[in-house]
């Protein structure tokens, strides 16, 4: 598979890494950058034979079955349906888009094409999780009574002085976009549909348009209360997911990404001795998968040979994680308890909170 990374940034480092680690299954021949030094740096450490400043150019000349966008959001659906259109598919770094109403346009290009956009969830794809997916699945160890998500981050004020940061039209959204958006959809992978969503968000010491603390309770449909905890102003990081079933308690304690060590089962303080040989038997995971950008290349990969929309991270995917975003967003702005499903093409969360922000701002002007 010819294979080209549109955007030569910082999180384009792992997507080179990804190429260089399916080395024998994706040929990296083209990157493009509006930076030239930065293309060029880019091109000598991944060994990326041609360099463009213009994607449609590269498009045209390249012909590349497979595009990785690592631009800033703002930008990734105009570059996904010229990718689509142009014979590709595309891989495409998180937030994939900011409303409901860029999804329509992706999976009309879809349509058009034949070709599918798949999202970068790279924490679908760890072996802790799937393990832990299958125990759910198999009922192993029943149902999920109380959850806590929290994302606790620290991004500094030069973190946000890079232009296209801190902006609704550019970053298309705050702490859940852009960085609590790897364990929220990886805890709705795990637990399926929710039924509502409370919230509190605030904008706390930097100079932002965007939020960067949310406070959240999500109540999903098999009954589960999971309280979300999101922060960008925590000098002490931790990603961290516990989830309590009758018996047994089931928590990751990481940062970015994470590896089968990161999970952790524990029996109830009363468990019998079988009870714990079971938690004992049941934490052990069978193998070392890494949650990374390489093990959803490759899984895409075998994807494009045959010729399927990527099961777990194309469109349909990716609606639910955005209704769900939206709708912590929609319950925060409006102080309303938000129904799952509730964000119709008439309400104004479908179009985005860059959208939302903009129409607020033109009332008050």
């Amino acid at each position: 598979m010819r294979t080209a990374i549109v955007g030569t940034g910082g999180i384009a480092r792992a997507h080179g890494e990804a190429a260089r680690r399916n080395a024998d299954r994706v040929d990296l021949v083209a990157a493009v950058d509006l930076d030239p030094q930065r293309l060029e740096t880019f091109r000598e450490t991944y060994g990326v034979r041609h360099g463009y400043s213009d994607v449609h150019e590269m498009l045209a000349a390249e012909k590349p079955d497979l595009v990785q966008v690592c631009t800033p959001p703002g930008t990734h659906v105009d570059i996904c349906i010229a990718a689509l259109e142009a014979g590709a598919w595309v891989l495409c770094e998180k937030p994939l888009v900011g409303s409901l109403a860029d999804l329509d346009r992706l999976e009309a290009a879809e349509n058009r094409t034949g070709r599918y956009v798949s999202s970068v969830f790279q924490w679908r794809f760890g072996s802790g999780v799937q393990h832990v997916k299958q125990l759910l699945q198999s009922d192993a160890i029943g149902r999920v009574l109380f959850g806590v998500c929290n994302t606790l981050w620290y991004r500094n004020a030069a973190y946000h002085a890079v232009g296209w940061r801190g902006h609704w039209d550019t970053e298309l959204g705050g702490v859940n976009f852009g960085q609590a958006i790897h364990i929220l959809d990886m805890t709705l992978y795990l637990l399926g549909d929710w039924s509502t969503v409370q919230g509190m968000m605030a904008t706390v010491e930097r100079d932002i348009e965007l939020d960067n603390v949310y406070l959240g309770v999500v109540r999903f449909a098999n009954g589960a209360i999971v309280s979300i905890s999101n922060s960008l102003v925590s000098p002490r990081q931790e990603s961290y997911l516990r989830l309590d079933f009758p018996r047994t308690t089931v928590e990751l304690t990481t940062l970015y990404g994470y590896k089968n060590e990161n999970w952790h089962l524990s029996a109830a303080p009363d468990a019998s001795e079988q009870e714990q040989r079971q938690v004992v038997e049941w934490g052990r995971v069978p193998e070392e998968v890494p949650s990374t950008q390489a093990t959803q290349l490759r899984m895409l990969i075998e994807d494009m040979h045959s010729g399927r929309r990527p099961e777990r991270t194309g469109l349909p995917e990716v609606r639910k994680t955005m209704d769900f975003l939206l709708s912590l967003y929609k319950a925060a702005c409006t102080g309303q308890t938000v129904r799952r499903g509730s964000i119709t093409p008439e309400d104004p969360f479908y179009r985005g909170m860059a959208h939302v922000m903009a129409a607020k701002q033109k009332e008050s002007a």
